[in-house]
């Protein structure tokens, strides 16, 4: 098996050195893990392209690439200039230091590599590992990731149903915030929402006086309902949600048919 892999947090984080090891597991002694991973941190960029301006790609090692990009980018680069003669069977992205649960799935650059990988017509799975007082300060925090990344993957492939929408299916994995031997299972489950919980900012005037603003996060302790990622994951289980890049309000549609 040849394995495509990135990330949001950057060619040195320590999570893809987890992510590597699992795709190695996975793609097997005759198999190959080719790395295009962005050069610089890129959480939060989401599904964003360097659309406007070229990136710089360095190669870093062995089938190890870094790219002055978004974590999309670096799946274009790795799909149709560094593996356009040899097109990888499964793109990975991740494992992401901290959760892409609930409302954080829509602005993950993890998720925007995989759903790049969906995209251009491959099996994608994102990875991220939630943390919280149960794992944080292990000397391993992705220690949960590192145990059962691969196992989870395996069984995902081996469900994956076949493709009939437009857009194909991408999948999010997140991983409990507890140590290894805490995991209670997995659970596949919807896309949650934290109530009362997303993204603000904070001002912060500099000396000279000019006005800046700092991104601050919300709780990623606070619950979701029952069957959601979130939940499963505060309850110590893996959670898998299926994902499509369609972001049309299919509920809506017959309602809305009265403007017509």
């Amino acid at each position: 098996m040849r394995i495509l892999v990135t990330n949001d947090d950057g060619i040195s984080a320590p999570g893809l050195l987890v992510l590597e090891a699992i795709a190695s597991e996975l793609a097997g002694p005759d198999g190959e893990v080719w790395t295009v991973a962005p050069a610089f941190e890129q959480s939060g960029v989401g599904h964003c392209i360097s659309y406007t301006h070229p990136s710089m790609i360095s190669e870093l090692g062995p089938r190890r690439f870094a790219a002055e990009g978004s974590p999309a980018d670096c799946v274009l680069a790795g799909l149709h200039i560094l593996l356009k003669d040899q097109r990888p069977d499964l793109v990975l992205s991740g494992v992401n230091r901290g959760n892409n649960s609930a409302e954080n799935a829509l602005y993950s650059g993890t998720l925007g590599g995989a759903m790049e990988g969906a995209l251009q017509g491959l099996p994608a799975i994102a990875l991220s590992q939630y943390y919280g007082p149960g794992n944080r300060d292990l000397a391993d925090p992705f220690e949960a990731a590192r145990s059962f990344g691969a196992e989870v993957i395996r069984k995902i492939l081996a469900a994956q149903p076949e493709n009939s929408q437009d857009y194909g299916l991408f999948y999010n994995i997140n991983f409990p915030p507890v140590a290894a031997a805490e995991v209670r299972g997995t659970r596949v489950t919807r896309q949650g929402a934290r109530p009362g919980t997303g993204f603000s900012a904070q001002e912060q005037p500099s000396p000279n006086g000019r006005r800046y603003m700092w991104i601050q996060g919300g709780d990623q302790q606070v619950q979701t309902k029952a069957g959601t990622d979130a939940h499963a994951n505060l309850d110590g289980y893996i959670s898998v949600t299926p994902m499509r890049a369609d972001l049309t309000a299919h509920d809506a549609l017959e309602a809305l048919k009265a403007i017509e």
